[in-house]
């Protein structure tokens, strides 16, 4: 709060972002910092911020090479903000960009800055490879001897297997399981079927077509290399060929995850740029929206809850805090990181044994419009380079909202680790410019 007890509204005046594309396509030789100073570059392009000074920059990555531990610094300073703009690295998994806004907006609502940039990326097709301990031990004791035999002698030590990398696990070490593994038990848990799991993820690929075709992305996602626009989408699924996909996660006939409905290895970045109202008054920047609220939980997933279940808590006490109902939203952007983990998220609002007994409500919360849900696309349609999501979704919010001219948005990102990140936007007035 400020020195008078009160706390400063935080602007979204938009956002930029580079298309999403397969990882290994592309992108293949690209870095996060390359991925993330072009989003970064268009968004300052996009608001004329060339040579200015912001006060924070937060931005991460999930799969981060040691190279970049100044991530957020060096690509703000190639991006051409000023060398007087601060940086921050921060990560919480996929909901990393996400977090960058809040933890933006926060200190904007403080009073501590007065403008910011909140973003993220990722790449797995330049991942970080790790060598096994034993040679990173013969590396090192070489490099600390002072004598020259000391130097020379832990190298035969030197075996074959020491070659062998160890690549980026994709398994939580508390569980041993994949996320998509963990999903799968979700889904069976909360019995979503595979029909309903396709039938969201062409909607998803058919709501991200219209969007492109209609131009909604035009001011949102900016050319890199040879991309134009989100590399996975499909405009031409169908039903029918979702249904001949095999699972992937469970492959016995009791298996309903397939690559048609979880989320495809995506790379790329986005960035969001907040502000407060005097800041954006000063630069005669139109506010599209504001961020009123943010919450983030995390459940006991190693025995108790599934994985990617933490959004439902978050949402539960983001909701109390603001006084506000499930169904007082005009939008709604829930993370797809698969479809399983979306419906179940759905199902479990709509459960009074869940929000009573796990929630400690009084009754169910009850279900959402799904005409309301991720109405320009989804993750499941568009990829998901996991630090880049969070930022992806306030933008298009912010957009929805400002389109639309009044109205609340409900954002909701779920993360490896059993938690999740939520956020609510409302849309800023129509200014009187006469």
């Amino acid at each position: 709060m400020l020195s008078d007890g009160t706390s400063r509204k935080v602007a979204v005046i938009g956002g930029a972002r580079i298309p999403f594309c397969r990882s290994h396509s592309i992108y293949r030789d690209c870095s996060n910092r390359d991925l993330m100073t072009a989003a970064l570059k268009a968004l300052v392009d996009k608001y004329d911020l060339k040579g200015q000074t912001l006060g924070e920059v937060a931005l991460g990555a999930v799969i981060k090479h040691s190279r970049d531990w100044n991530l957020a610094r060096e690509s703000l300073i190639s991006a051409g903000l000023s060398l007087r703009t601060p940086g921050v690295d921060l990560q919480r998994a996929c909901g990393t960009s996400l977090e960058a806004c809040l933890l933006v907006a926060n200190k904007i609502a403080l009073g501590q800055i007065s403008s910011g940039i909140a973003g993220g990326t990722d790449t797995v097709s330049d991942a970080p490879i790790v060598y096994p301990d034993e040679y990173r031990s013969i590396l090192m004791e070489s490099y600390r001897s002072r004598t020259l035999w000391g130097r020379i002698a832990p190298w035969l030590r030197l075996r074959p297997r020491h070659f062998k990398p160890e690549l980026p696990g994709v398994e939580e070490p508390r569980t041993q399981l994949s996320m998509g593994q963990s999903t799968e038990i979700t889904a069976k848990e909360w019995n979503i079927s595979r029909e309903d799991q396709d039938r969201l993820a062409l909607a998803s690929h058919i709501k991200a077509g219209v969007a492109y075709d209609a131009g909604f992305y035009n001011d949102l996602v900016f050319p890199h290399l040879t991309a134009s626009e989100d590399e996975n989408i499909r405009r031409d699924s169908t039903m029918q060929k979702l249904t001949k996909l095999k699972p992937v996660f469970d492959r016995s006939e009791a298996g309903t995850m397939t690559a048609g409905n979880s989320t495809a290895l995506t790379d790329g970045a986005a960035a969001v740029l907040l502000a407060s109202e005097e800041w954006a008054k000063t630069k005669n920047l139109p506010i599209a929206a504001y961020i009123t609220f943010g919450k983030v939980a995390a459940v006991n997933f190693v025995d108790d809850e599934g994985l990617l279940m933490a959004p439902a808590y978050a949402v539960s006490e983001m909701l109390q805090d603001a006084g506000l109902a499930l169904q007082d939203f005009d939008f709604y952007e829930i993370h797809e990181a698969f479809a399983a983990q979306t419906l179940a998220t759905l199902r479990a609002w709509e459960s009074e044994d869940f929000c009573t007994e796990k929630l400690g409500r009084h009754t169910a919360m009850g279900s959402i419009e799904l005409a309301k849900l991720n109405v320009k696309g989804g993750s499941l349609a568009m990829g998901h380079p996991f630090a880049a999501t969070g930022a992806r979704v306030v933008a298009t919010m912010a957009k929805l909202l400002k389109e639309k001219g009044s109205g609340r948005g409900l954002i909701s990102v779920c993360t490896a680790g059993g938690m999740g990140v939520t956020a609510i936007m409302e849309a800023a007035p129509a200014r009187d410019d006469s």
